[in-house]
């Protein structure tokens, strides 16, 4: 009885032989600190949520060309806030905060929404207040950087871009404040926000693990610019990232506005559930946004379960995302060409 004891205890416990892409982790575009720091964590047997925190984290620290972590992306009142996701394929528990102000670590933040409550999300000054509950410290989230870069915006380019419409005055030739335009004068069809590596808005990451956990996560701070307040597709499960053991995962960048209204990271993992490669299913998602914005620019990568990856992308030339797994001795950034 004890052997068999001992036996069923090593089968739940122990790291799954015999596929040898498994860990694997995949992010987006070509921060390669971050995956660096994920794979440490995967390499030494940790779990799929910790190395997508610690990657995430490292990007967040060395501001990841400024599109991720503090000091970046300036919203129209010139502050800097944070988004970001952490979601659990074994569970399907997720924890993500928003328009998360004043605090720096905010992948950190969103595995405590995730471990320490029954929510999924939680955004703006209350989640600040929860994060100062769990022992995080305030700190001014602008730069040099972010605040020369709002001057410029506010005082020389007289407030564009922007993302106000339907307005008065109008706001592609005047600053604000604004108020509502009852006859929709100044409405004006929708306009593809620039998405290069200098303006992408996000880090997403996808995992798994000894054991076969699939984890993915998400970090930015924003559109530049935003409206305050606003929360793109990161912080959004299905949307910024989803995971699902049975399948696999998969995470999203670009144009945040647009790719919220088609959760294209939950698509991408349900064709793959169908039976799609990866690239298939990245490219079934990105497909289904741009048949309704042609002009949108984004990209998402998927993988499978067994370690397959893949990923397609939209209204950029090119999209790099990295690729480290037992089989590399060290990471490998793919470029793919990208659909106009």
């Amino acid at each position: 009885m004890l052997k068999l004891i001992i036996f069923l205890i090593t089968l739940f416990v122990s790291p799954l032989p015999g596929d040898p892409n498994i860990p694997i982790v995949v992010t987006t575009w070509n921060f390669s600190n971050a995956t660096v720091g994920a794979w440490d964590i995967l390499k030494n047997g940790g779990s799929s949520l910790d190395a997508i925190q610690k990657g995430a984290s490292i990007c967040q620290e060395q501001q990841c060309d400024g599109t991720v972590g503090y000091g970046g992306s300036p919203d129209e009142h010139g502050e800097t806030t944070l988004d970001a996701l952490l979601m659990d394929g074994k569970t399907m528990n997720v924890g993500a905060v928003g328009a998360l102000r004043r605090i720096k670590d905010a992948v950190s933040v969103a595995r405590h929404v995730l471990e320490h409550t029954k929510h999924s999300l939680l955004v703006g000054e209350l989640a600040t207040e929860f994060a100062v509950e769990m022992g995080f410290n305030e700190e001014n989230l602008s730069s040099l950087e972010s605040r020369e870069m709002w001057k410029t915006w506010y005082n020389k380019n007289n407030c564009q871009p922007n993302f106000w419409m339907n307005v008065k005055p109008d706001p592609s030739k005047f600053c604000g404040p604004y108020r509502k335009q009852n006859n929709l004068l100044y409405g004006k069809p929708y306009q593809a926000m620039q998405v290069d590596h200098l303006n992408h808005d996000t880090i997403g990451i996808v995992a798994i693990d000894n054991y076969a956990n699939v984890a993915a996560g998400t970090s930015t701070n924003g559109a530049k610019f935003k409206i305050p307040g606003r929360i793109g597709d990161s912080p959004i499960p299905g949307s910024g990232a989803y995971a699902d053991n049975s399948v696999g995962g998969a995470a999203a960048t670009g144009d945040g506005d647009i790719m919220l209204r088609f959760l294209p990271s939950f698509l991408a993992v349900e064709e793959m559930r169908r039976g799609a490669m990866p690239e298939e299913a990245a490219r079934v998602a990105v497909n289904r946004i741009a048949d309704h914005y042609p002009d949108f620019m984004g990209a998402v990568i998927a993988l499978t379960k067994d370690g397959k990856h893949g990923a397609a992308c939209h209204g950029i030339p090119t999209f790099p995302y990295i690729v480290q797994d037992n089989n590399r001795e060290t990471y490998e950034i793919i470029t793919i060409k990208c659909n106009h």
